[in-house]
């Protein structure tokens, strides 16, 4: 079942790649899977294609984390921060924040 719905969402990339909210709908697909590198690539492809409240970030550091990308996990919650404070979500920058200082 999660096969077909990741195929699915590929077909609609192929189709529209531009279509930001598709391609996050593929990546939580993925990540049910942990098919993290997957994951990550298309989150961040996402990440250039939308501005993004937070959520998506903490998704890459995480898979990034999984990935022991460490590094680049904690920038990934770093951008999360950010966001996530830009569009009044101090709550889920306080979780990132508390993310960020089990990586270190």
């Amino acid at each position: 079942m999660a096969e077909a719905r990741i195929e699915l969402f590929k077909k609609m990339i192929a189709t529209d790649p531009n279509n930001a909210a598709v391609r996050f709908g593929l990546a939580n697909e993925l990540l049910k899977l942990e098919r993290f590198e997957e994951a990550a690539t298309e989150l961040q492809a996402y990440l250039t294609q939308a501005d993004d409240q937070g959520n998506a970030y903490g998704k890459l550091a995480q898979a990034l984390e999984r990935l022991g990308k460490i590094d680049e996990a904690r920038a990934a919650y770093e951008q999360g921060i950010k966001a996530a404070n830009r569009h009044g979500h101090p709550g889920m920058a306080q979780d990132f924040e508390m993310a960020l200082a089990d990586l270190l």
